[in-house]
């Protein structure tokens, strides 16, 4: 067809060259809008040639038979697979089923036995941050979800000031011109001054068009990572030399069976100003630096950096319940199945990434930022802490787990905790304070390993989505195996254990005969008499005698006279 218009004459030529031109420009220009689609065909690659073949063999069938009787029965064989496949493979999730099975066979598993200390807590919860950074900028701008990274080796709390979604102009002639960076441990995080940072992005989260960071970074992506790679959460951190960078985690899909989604490596986004040039470039051929995972260990200010998309290791810790077995998550077995618990009233599910110290460990790994959770056996009436599971903040492949289970340690979990603070503090109104974020807190205290939870009360208007955070928040440590309350000082962390310890020995050197620990010992001063210097006292008295003789030989001469 394309061949008889082409023959017919010169103008037609040139049309088909500029409709082929136009239709080139706009395959490059637009990748970021049917990337999508070329993602759906990756990750149901298996499923889609399985239904195709049958559909093709059904339909070849269907034509090629004389009989109605039969037509009908291949109808009814075509409505059934595809029917069964559905309800397989999407109502009972079968195919979420066979995707976790690829993840936990393709993970580099390690069992650890010493739970590693927990550091640099963090005292705020990632909702109460995102609300005080809110509470701090103008009406024409928005502040992007806060990620906890390490800046210049400190745990903090980044965020960017953007155009707000609201005003649509903003997005398209704005850039983004400040990064918030907050210390994560500080109970007074300030969103001024020294922690308000001037750095200009020309992409940004919720700009328009190409300079959104979406768009930016499929269209950088090479014709084979339009199939497998696709963006996700975007950090804000500081390179090498010291520049603020954007860096988008990245998810790869691997496998054929079932495709399953992996750490990618990361795209980073240097800052600027919007120019023309800047213009031609993202369009073609998008922006950022592609880094991949092999890479990442030649670039220092990623390596113990929180870089991993929460979707991939979210998959990789559910995937723990195959520890059993293939089949032991099914409902029949459910002997070791677990799950990733939710909090109806927490707005920041799991995972919580955690500062810990693996030194004291018998884990060959780094101490600094990991995702943590805590899961727990599937039933909803069991709360009991089954794993607690450690996964690199900064993508390296390896999971490290610890059975509490197994070692029949008894620990209560995260969906036990809200109950606990709540009967501990009754006074409280309940419906307008919410205890959220049970992150792990593990310290040395009474001469051995202890395991808490750390939650922080947090405050929720009448008629409101989002909590309102407290530059002084009520915080609450439980022991997981006691399940004691402690209710704790924020603005002391020095004094915590010591506060734990005061609450608890008494019930500690009861269960487990353990020695007294925190006594203070009181120091037996000697009082020293202030000796005086026996010359200057000798010398005062001479002088006095002295006085007093003269004194005397004056009045007997007086007497003398009369």
């Amino acid at each position: 067809m394309i061949k008889n218009y082409w023959n017919k004459g010169r103008k037609q030529k040139i049309r088909v060259l500029l409709l082929t031109f136009v239709l080139l420009i706009a395959l490059i220009v637009l990748r970021d809008d049917y990337q999508p689609a070329l993602l759906f065909i990756r990750k149901y690659i298996f499923i889609i040639l399985l239904s195709l073949v049958v559909l093709f063999f059904g339909l070849r069938k269907f034509r090629n038979t004389p009989s109605s009787a039969r037509r009908a029965m291949i109808l009814v064989f075509l409505l059934i697979f595809f029917g069964g496949l559905y309800t397989i493979g999407w109502h009972f999730k079968m195919y979420d089923y066979m995707q976790a099975y690829n993840v936990f066979n393709n993970l580099n598993k390690i069992e650890i036995h010493e739970l590693p200390l927990t550091q640099n807590e963090r005292i705020q919860p990632l909702r109460n941050i995102f609300s005080m950074a809110n509470e701090s900028v103008g009406e024409t701008k928005d502040v992007s979800l806060a990620h906890l990274v390490r800046v210049d080796n400190e745990n903090k709390w980044t965020m960017v000031i953007q155009p707000t979604e609201k005003y649509v102009w903003q997005g398209i002639t704005d850039d983004t011109e400040e990064v918030f960076a907050v210390s994560s441990t500080t109970p007074f995080p300030r969103f001024s001054n020294e922690n308000r940072i001037p750095v200009t992005f020309s992409i940004g989260e919720s700009l328009k068009f190409s300079r959104n960071t979406y768009n930016a970074v499929v269209q950088r992506f090479n014709i084979l990572q339009l199939f497998t790679i696709e963006p996700s959460d975007t950090f804000y951190m500081k390179n090498d030399s010291g520049h603020w960078v954007q860096v988008v985690s990245l998810i790869k899909w691997k496998g054929f069976l079932f495709p399953y989604p992996t750490f990618g490596g990361v795209m980073v986004i240097d800052s600027g100003k919007h120019t023309f040039k800047d213009y031609i470039e993202r369009i073609l051929i998008g922006k950022g630096t592609y880094i991949s995972p092999e890479n990442i260990k030649n670039h220092p200010y990623l390596t113990r950096q929180n870089t991993l998309a929460e979707k991939v290791s979210r998959l990789q810790a559910e995937s723990l319940k195959f520890l059993g077995g293939f089949s032991d998550p099914l409902p029949w077995n459910m002997e070791t199945a677990v799950k990733i618990p939710v909090l109806p009233d927490d707005q920041n599910q799991q995972p919580f990434v955690t500062d810990f110290d693996f030194s004291d460990t018998d884990a060959d790994t780094y101490s600094g930022l990991y995702h943590w959770f805590g899961l727990e056996p599937v039933g909803d009436e069991r709360t009991s802490l089954t794993f607690s599971v450690f996964i690199p903040a900064d993508g390296t492949n390896s999971l490290y787990y610890y059975d509490h289970a197994a070692k029949k340690q008894g620990y209560a979990g995260v969906s036990a905790m809200p109950l606990k603070v709540i009967e501990s503090r009754k006074e409280f109104d309940w419906s307008v304070n919410k205890p959220v974020e049970f992150r792990p807190y593990i310290k040395n205290i009474a001469g051995r390993k202890r395991m808490f939870f750390l939650g922080t009360i947090s405050a929720i208007r009448d008629g409101s989505d989002n909590f309102d955070g407290s530059a002084t928040p009520d915080l609450a440590l439980i022991d997981s195996e006691y399940r004691d309350v402690v209710w704790i000082d924020v603005k002391h962390p020095s004094n915590w254990d010591k506060t734990v310890y005061d609450q608890l020995n008494e019930a500690w050197r009861a269960s487990e005969g353990i020695d007294h620990y925190y006594i203070e010992t009181t120091k037996h001063i000697d009082l020293v008499t202030q000796k005086s210097d026996s010359i200057q006292a000798l010398t005062e008295t001479d002088e006095r005698t002295k006085a007093i003789e003269r004194l005397q030989r004056q009045l007997d001469s007086l007497n003398a006279s009369e």
